[in-house]
């Protein structure tokens, strides 16, 4: 609690550092929590329920609610009134829904007075990414949850994922910059679905590479080898440009953190018309700088390794 009794929740943002769609059909993604993201507020009250921002449009104030709904149902409906703020871009691919997700979980566990584990935040985050996905990979809220970079693999089928914490001998740090607005997930989704549907052996080939790539950047983490790392991320770049989620826009911004020396850069999420594109550096500040300066919306995050002494996670 805050000074004032105020119950507290954070939700981290994720990165998909390697995976993203070939995630949805089975494959390993690697993914980890970004320093920033949502904080949930919950002050005693006689009836659970949310603050819903008024800037939402109906149809999101209706979603929302259903999902909270869940949420607090699974937690025995504490009388807590919960609201919300983030400094996470919105609709990027950055995992907004899952961050959300987490930080409300943690203040209605905390409000009922029950154990707030990672894998207690995660089930209860869970209801919520089903009622605004409705068949999330799981990749989103598991790596909030954890807030570690984790290789996270939910097979067919099968009801839950399973992630593996993945740790580094060195920083990982990436620049996060938005390369203008992206169509909706479910639409960039669905058209791929249909593809894969219509040239399936062809499109689980390219799937089957993208989680080999997720495997093999893992074991660059975890052996400190940032280059690999990075060259892994340009060839899951170029599948994912392959397979239709790319754009020109997206593109260009890939090729203007390579030439600003990124060990390697690509789109990050859903992709499409456009949304964010990652870098890997061994020094952020000086592309966050020269972004901003050139008028890019930008910020940098460690993934995994040591941090700075008195670095804190929450630092962006």
């Amino acid at each position: 609690m805050d000074s004032n009794n105020t119950l507290v929740g954070f939700g981290a943002g994720k990165v998909i550092l390697l995976g993203e769609h070939s995630v949805v059909y089975g494959y390993p993604a690697l993914a980890g929590p970004l320093s920033r993201g949502v904080t949930a507020r919950g002050e005693a009250s006689n009836k659970c329920q949310l603050v819903i921002p008024e800037a939402l449009t109906p149809e999101q104030r209706k979603v929302l609610k259903a999902a909270f709904g869940r949420a607090m149902a699974a937690c025995d409906e504490p009388g807590v009134r919960v609201s919300f703020n983030t400094d996470l871009p919105l609709s990027m691919g950055l995992g907004s829904s899952g961050a959300l997700s987490v930080a409300c979980a943690r203040v209605l566990l905390q409000a009922a007075g029950r154990k707030a584990s990672a894998m207690d935040v995660a089930n209860v985050a869970w209801e919520m990414e089903q009622e605004f996905h409705g068949t999330p990979s799981g990749v989103d809220h598991t790596t909030s949850a954890l807030e570690q970079l984790i290789l996270y693999r939910r097979k067919p089928g099968a009801e839950s994922g399973r992630s593996k914490v993945v740790e580094s001998p060195k920083p990982v740090r990436l620049v996060v910059v938005m390369a203008g607005a992206r169509s909706p997930t479910k639409t960039t989704v669905g058209a791929l679905r249909e593809r894969q549907k219509r040239w399936s052996e062809r499109y689980q080939r390219v799937f089957r590479e993208i989680g080999l790539l997720a495997s093999e950047g893992a074991e660059a983490v975890e052996e400190g080898d940032l280059e690999a790392l990075g060259d892994v991320m340009n060839v899951n770049h170029g599948l994912l440009a392959a397979l239709g989620l790319s754009s020109p826009g997206l593109d260009d911004m890939v090729h203007r953190l390579r030439n600003m020396g990124a060990l390697g850069a690509k789109l990050t999420g859903a992709g499409g018309d456009g949304g964010a594109v990652i870098g890997l550096f061994h020094d952020t500040a000086p592309a966050v700088h020269e972004l901003t300066r050139q008028g890019f919306r930008c910020f940098d995050s460690q993934l995994a390794g040591p941090r700075e002494e008195g670095a804190t996670r929450g630092a962006a």
